[in-house]
């Protein structure tokens, strides 16, 4: 961030409380919506250190102001710190004449930003913690003193992720002053002094309740975010003097050690587990409802990251189920307290919610500029009106309040309430069936989503595995495959299947990775888990500290005999990680004797790390023969420890080299039945679908045919890139699946057997160590590859996130679908991310569907396009009402007389406001059309139609005011009177009774329906309201009766031939609208475009794709390619 200091000026702070009295407090609201002003006119310019007021600008662009905060330490407490800590952010300034050290600070979206003197500049106090190495962490286990405890708790603050809660009083002043409203009072009063006393009562009644309404949804959505991210308890922490006290979690600060009980609890602070295991559900933070088992952190000299070390990190808001082998008597377990307040992870995604980034739409972007056209129109319409009433003779008071009658009558102040309804009603309908939204207004984004990621494992395919076989590898190649592991022989392979997981015991129930769940079960051995102290089993397995025991079935012990396979101790854990692609366990046997680790992970990992003599021949053949048929393939290795070894402390990465290969695992992964048809109704809705996944390469390819997003008639292509080795440079090659095109085969024949006769006859598939390769050495080919790429293999959560940024920085609007557990980052980095949990709502998300498949993918698409549509037709409605009331006005201030008070009141609030509220209740079609509704409001369609509609809108008013004074029996108005005084006459009546009709018949017009909303035949209730209103003014206009005249201060008219015409010039003016409104959706006015030329698209995407459908020869088959080749297709 960008910070400017300023310090405040007595005599500019002085003048400008001047002027603010001056100007009645209109100077302290400008400078409210505009605080950068106020800072300006206050302030002058000065060095950091020095500020009183900091001017921010954020990675968007958006200003904001802070105040500098300071706070008195004790002279000589920062000694506690250490020599780096006291002089990067001590501050020794003059007092009153004494030295004080001042800690400088400032608080901006929840985080705390101190002064350090040594960089000059405000940085956040995290930046105090971000140097510790996990080795480090270790070093605060025996806890913090009191002092030191103090000192750290003044410059962290408190440990809470408080949301503010604003009183209704200022909920109420902010609300007031909000420009909507401000315009909202300007023309109250000016109704008032106007003597349009029933109507601006009437619309003060409805702004107030407006406003009621609003500070009530507003302080209970924060009441309700503050019960969710305000967490305070009791810990226990420990003592530099080892001695333990409850204390509560509002004071803990990073470095403390706190102990967590064997039972859990719900952690409020985010912390490095340093002994002991516990059993965690993240659902809150990742929507995963799958309980996570942590481990203890490595003592590596590593820099500790709460990211790269998640399986050793508790994070804040988490639920721990289960604590144990860390404490006292083998209960309960201790960490180290690493982040506090809005700097753990659940202060970071609450602070995404409560300071959203700006959204970057154009509907949005349009809709104020669209205001700023209304806002010219309403200039022109005051100088028109101001050069009528001055040839009419009118007061100067007057002719000032009809001026500026006409801004308000121009631009309509309800706009921008009126455009959020079709969101409110597509909200609605998405809870109903089971997708809950915490950020409305990406429903409209979502009509516009150009390409939907998904993860593969949970989201496209089944949770559950079945285990399919298992085959026994070795120098001498693989065994025959066994299809239980149960049944092969005692062994190595059969003890690493059995132990190599993190499956825990809660409630004597087995609780874990459902794949190890069931590999585990397949075996038949069963889990033991140390009772009490455990002291019991450790002395059984020779002294060392037994975390769980894996016991043969009963069965096989007596077949093969007690001595054959006995009970096996887990010593030691290194979880699995998605970046390291693989988890190992150390084991023992009874008595401490045989020590062996395992590891089990992706093959290519596991092969890597195996001595090479012990890995078959076949492996590479295996591995693609068993992942290419959609089997879930994974390998298991081993090696003999030396049983003396103390594996409390032994590193992972000694553990995990050397390694003997011992077999592969193949698990069955079926494809949902949902996400085939899903797939489908994206492809021919012309949406493109990307598959983001973890797993191999193969096996993603196989799911990617099964589901339908490579045709069964479509080629794959691999792209293999190769990083810069010492040995030789980095290389880009694209190959055929299937040997399809073999060295004799070269590109050229390729080609002629139709590969790339179609824009999509082929598919690319990379995998993440590619992805990787290509980003670094190739960037000139990555737009390439992303607009061709359909499968992305073994990506870490990192690389999933990269891609949706990659892709956006193409201009896709991108969705994402996952289930939550590795897919955060890239979730909350989509247009639209959309998270597969039971949770009614999780900040993992924009939008958390309870459905366990893809099926909300289309109908989150289809609601966001009804959304947009709707707002379309609001914003459309709402100008068009506003043209068709000025025009009225306009042509009666021409005429010298105007529209009553309840006149403006029936159009205003008994026509034009129930039309739009209920206007949006039209729900989706049911179908997704391949064209993408619009998101731009300056288009020449919509200003085009506008126009139209408004000329007809002129015409109609002023045929039907032609009509009028050309009948024989027609009475000319008074010329002595002006304005409200000529009522009732025949020239208000005539224009009135059309422009009633003309707010109906707009709003049938704008209505859209086909294709991306149902019919308007479905909207039951506005079908209903429209005949009403219909009806109603048909009896305005033909049979009003005398009260009603009187009120209204509307003529009646006794012809009935003549009000029968004014009825009619309203259908003509309807059945013309209606076909203009037709011809325009059918493209007529499009044709405006060819007098610039054909342009070409502004989407990054689409010139690319157009330019490689021109490029037979991409991708060159069979040829490396380096970094030097600058074969660039170029995008300008």
């Amino acid at each position: 961030m960008d910070a400017q200091g300023y310090k405040w000026v007595r005599w500019r702070v002085w003048l400008c409380r001047l002027a603010a009295l001056l100007s009645l407090g209109l100077l302290l609201i400008v400078f409210h919506w505009r605080p950068r002003l106020g800072v300006l006119a206050r302030c002058c310019s000065c060095p950091l250190a020095l500020a009183d007021i900091l001017l921010i600008r954020d990675c968007f662009g958006q200003q904001h102001v802070v105040e500098v905060l300071t706070e008195e330490m004790e002279e000589g407490s920062l000694d506690l710190l250490g020599e780096l800590e006291d002089t990067e952010w001590r501050d020794t300034v003059q007092l009153y004449q004494e030295k004080k050290t001042l800690l400088r600070y400032y608080l901006f979206e929840g985080l705390r930003y101190i002064w350090l003197d040594r960089k000059g500049a405000f940085c956040r106090v995290s930046v105090l913690s971000e140097d510790w190495t996990c080795k480090n962490l270790y070093g605060f286990q025996k806890g913090l003193s009191h002092l030191e405890q103090s000192l750290r708790r003044r410059m962290y603050g408190p440990n809470l992720i408080d949301v503010p809660v604003k009183p209704y009083t200022k909920l109420l002043f902010e609300e007031v002053i909000n420009p909507f409203y401000v315009f909202q009072l300007f023309s109250i009063t000016l109704w008032m002094i106007d003597n349009y006393y029933i109507y601006a009562i009437c619309i003060f009644i409805i702004s107030i309740g407006s406003i009621f309404i609003s500070l009530y949804e507003i302080r209970k959505q924060s009441v309700t975010l503050r019960s969710m991210a305000r967490l305070v308890t009791n810990v226990t922490i420990r003592r530099n003097s080892e001695v333990e006290e409850c204390v509560s979690s509002e004071d803990l600060v990073p470095g403390d050690c706190i102990i967590i009980p064997q039972e859990g609890l719900l952690l409020p602070c985010d912390a490095a587990l340093l002994a002991g295991e516990c059993l965690v559900n993240e659902s809150m933070l990742t929507g995963e409802s799958v309980p996570v088992l942590k481990t203890p952190l490595p003592a590596a000299e590593r820099m500790y990251s709460s990211e790269t070390e998640r399986r050793h990190t508790l994070f804040c808001g988490t639920q721990l189920i289960q604590a144990k082998g860390g404490g006292r008597g083998g209960s309960g377990a201790v960490a180290v307290v690493t982040s506090t307040g809005f700097f753990t992870a659940k202060g970071n995604l609450v602070s995404s919610i409560l300071y959203p980034q700006p959204t970057n739409f154009r509907f949005y972007q349009d809709s104020v500029k669209f205001l700023l056209i209304l806002g010219c129109v309403a200039l022109s319409g005051t100088i028109y009106s101001f050069v009528v009433l001055f040839r009419s003779g009118v007061t100067w008071k007057e002719l000032i309040i009809r001026s500026l009658d006409i801004v308000t009558i121009a631009v309509p102040p309800a706009l921008p309430a009126a455009i959020t309804t079709g969101t409110i009603y597509a909200q609605r309908r998405l809870k109903r069936q089971g997708v809950f939204c915490i950020s409305p207004p990406r429903i409209n984004i979502c009509a516009k989503v150009s390409v939907f990621c998904f993860d593969k494992t949970g989201t496209l395919t089944e949770d559950g595995l079945d285990v399919w076989g298992v085959m026994e590898g070795g120098h001498a190649g693989f065994s025959e495959l066994v299809p239980e592991p149960s049944l092969l022989s005692p062994g190595n392979m059969l003890t690493g299947l059995a132990c190599c997981h993190t499956v825990t015991l809660l409630r004597d129930q087995p609780l874990g990775d459902p794949l190890e769940l069931k590999m585990v079960e397949s075996t038949g051995w069963t889990l033991e888990e140390p009772e009490g102290d455990g002291k019991a089993l450790d002395a059984e397995f020779g002294g060392h500290r037994v975390l769980a025991v894996m016991r043969p079935p009963t069965r096989q012990l007596s077949a093969q005999g007690p001595s054959t396979r006995k009970a096996v101790a887990i010593v030691q854990r290194f979880a699995f990680s998605s970046t390291l692609q693989r988890m190992s366990v150390v084991t023992v046997a009874r008595g401490g004797h045989l020590a062996l680790a395992f590891i089990k992970g992706s093959p290519e990992m596991v092969a890597s790390l195996c001595l090479s003599e012990t890995v078959p021949a076949q492996f590479s053949g295996k591995l693609q023969s068993f992942s290419s048929e959609g089997l879930r393939v994974l390998a298991l290795a081993y090696k003999p420890l030396d049983s003396d070894t103390d594996f409390r402390t032994i590193e992972r990465g000694e553990v995990e080299k050397d390694m003997h290969f011992l077999g592969l695992l193949m698990m069955k992964n079926l494809v949902k039945p949902e996400s085939a048809k899903v797939i489908n109704i994206l492809r021919l809705a012309q949406l493109r679908s990307i598959m983001v996944t973890g797993d191999n390469i193969l096996t993603a390819v196989n799911v990617a045919k099964s589901c339908g997003m490579v045709g069964s008639d479509e080629k794959v292509i691999f792209v293999n890139a190769t990083p810069h080795t010492a040995q030789a440079m980095p290389t880009l090659r694209f190959n055929l699946e299937d040997g399809g095109a073999t060295a004799a085969q070269s590109s050229v024949e390729v080609i002629t057997q139709g590969l790339y006769q179609s824009g999509f006859g082929y598919h690319l598939a990379i995998s993440g160590k590619s992805f990787a390769a290509l980003c670094d050495h190739f960037p000139e080919y990555l737009p390439k590859v992303l607009l061709r790429t359909t499968v992305f293999a073994r990506m870490t959560p990192d690389q999933k996130t990269q891609l949706v940024k990659e892709l956006q920085k193409l201009d896709y609007r991108v969705g994402m679908c996952g289930d939550g557990a590795n897919d955060c980052g890239a979730l909350r980095s989509a247009d639209v991310g959309v998270s597969l949990s039971e949770a009614e709502a999780s900040v993992a998300s924009p939008f958390t569907s309870r459905t366990d498949n893809i099926s909300c993918v289309p109908l989150l698409i289809r609601e966001g396009r009804c959304s947009l549509v709707t707002s379309f037709s609001l914003f459309r409605y709402m100008a068009l009402y506003s043209l068709i009331q000025l025009c009225s006005v306009l042509t009666l201030y021409t005429m010298k007389t105007s529209m009553a008070d309840l006149q403006f009141l029936v159009c205003d609030i008994f026509v034009v406001s129930v039309l739009a509220i209920v206007m949006g209740r039209g729900g989706p079609s049911e179908e997704l059309h391949p064209r993408r509704p619009p998101a731009s409001l300056i288009t020449v369609p919509v200003l085009g139609s506008i126009f139209i509609h408004t000329c007809m809108v002129i015409l109609g008013q002023l045929s039907a005011l032609f009509i009028t004074t050309s009948q024989d029996w027609y009475i000319p108005l008074n010329s002595t009177v002006y304005g409200a005084a000529n009522l009732p006459n025949m020239e208000n009546a005539s224009v009135f009774a059309v422009a009633g009709f003309q707010y109906i018949i707009m709003a049938v017009v704008v209505t859209k329906g086909y294709p991306h909303k149902k019919p308007l035949f479905y909207n039951l209730i506005f079908l209903g309201i429209l005949f009403v209103l219909f009806g109603l003014m048909s009896w305005l206009v033909l049979y009003p009766g005398p009260l009603v005249c009187k009120h209204l201060q509307m003529y009646n008219f006794t012809d009935m031939g003549f009000k029968m015409l004014l009825v009619a010039v309203a259908a003509l003016n309807l059945l013309i609208c209606f076909v203009v409104e037709a011809l325009i959706d059918v493209g007529i006015l499009n044709c405006l475009r060819s007098l610039w030329g054909k342009r070409q698209s502004k989407k990054q995407y689409k010139r690319l794709d157009v330019l490689l459908l021109n490029s037979p020869l991409w991708p060159p088959l069979n040829q490396p390619l380096y970094p030097t080749d600058h074969t660039v297709i170029s995008l300008s």
